[in-house]
């Protein structure tokens, strides 16, 4: 499901780093880094014994050996849009309209650059086999176990994933789900629209990547901010994973990375990077 904050944009560690890559000439990529390869991956998934489904829309941009993704709202990117950004250059897409191509550029580039999984500052964690459910849920519990949060804590959970929110339950700790969709979870409890609605009181906050692709994260890092207390905020990043990773000490306390090919595209074994600003 689609994280939301009904806002604008905002400027801060996201929109700055975004920024950079644009105009630092010591960042900008060189001209002969190009795009190899644009695609769009529309994914429908209803696990077996729960009572809803949801749909995505995952933009994809290979650069090298690195294949960089952003996922959008179902739809609302036309996926000729994206097959044109094959054979351009990443300093020219970094410039593009859609937000979520300049995530997916940077993200590719990024993983291009730094792989993940030669960055020793990563936990690399393989969910196993098995079908949708369980490895849904094998890999929320080496999500939700980045958090760090007391026991009957409260976390605000950004983009409604419910494996997420079952592993939560499993660890004792409460909960607040937000996504701009609405709705309801798998046990009936209402979903919030707007994540500051939700943040008063939370012990930590646990986001979507997808919130560097509605150009919505940077406003939830100045909330945070902003609430003078020190309240940890976790990413599970399938969109801009490598992206995410620099911004660690910068708002992000802890990531987890997951690049292209995402678990829920097989049933064969899977990768995770687990990152933490300051490690244990």
């Amino acid at each position: 499901m689609t994280p939301g904050a009904k806002t604008n944009a905002h400027t801060g560690p996201a929109a700055a780093l975004l920024d950079r890559y644009r105009t630092d000439p010591a960042l900008i990529p060189p001209a002969a880094v190009m795009v190899s390869t644009a695609f769009t991956t529309f994914q429908g998934v209803r696990h077996s014994g729960r009572s809803a489904g949801y749909r995505n829309q995952v933009i994809s941009l290979r650069v090298g050996g690195a294949t960089g993704s952003c996922a959008v709202e179902p739809g609302s990117v036309d996926p000729d849009v994206i097959h044109a950004c094959a054979g351009v250059p990443v300093a020219e897409l970094l410039r593009h309209d859609e937000l979520a191509v300049r995530v997916a550029a940077l993200d590719s580039y990024l993983a291009h650059q730094r792989p993940h999984a030669f960055d020793s500052r990563a936990d690399t964690v393989h969910v196993a086999p098995g079908d949708s459910l369980q490895r849904s849920l094998a890999r929320a519990r080496a999500v939700t176990g980045l958090l760090d949060a007391p026991r009957q804590g409260r976390v605000l959970v950004i983009g409604v994933v419910n494996s997420l929110l079952a592993c939560l339950r499993e660890r004792d700790l409460r909960y607040v789900p937000c996504d701009l969709k609405g709705g309801k979870t798998e046990w009936g409890e209402p979903i919030v629209t707007e994540f500051a609605d939700g943040l008063d009181d939370c012990d930590a906050v646990l986001a979507s990547g997808m919130m560097l692709g509605n150009g919505t994260l940077d406003r939830l890092l100045e909330l945070v901010a902003a609430s003078g207390r020190a309240v940890p905020v976790a990413l599970f990043a399938q969109s801009g994973a490598a992206v995410a990773r620099e911004l660690l000490g910068h708002g992000v306390d802890a990531l987890s990375a997951e690049p292209y090919p995402f678990f829920w595209l097989t049933g064969d074994t899977s990768t995770i990077h687990l990152y933490r600003a300051q490690p244990r």
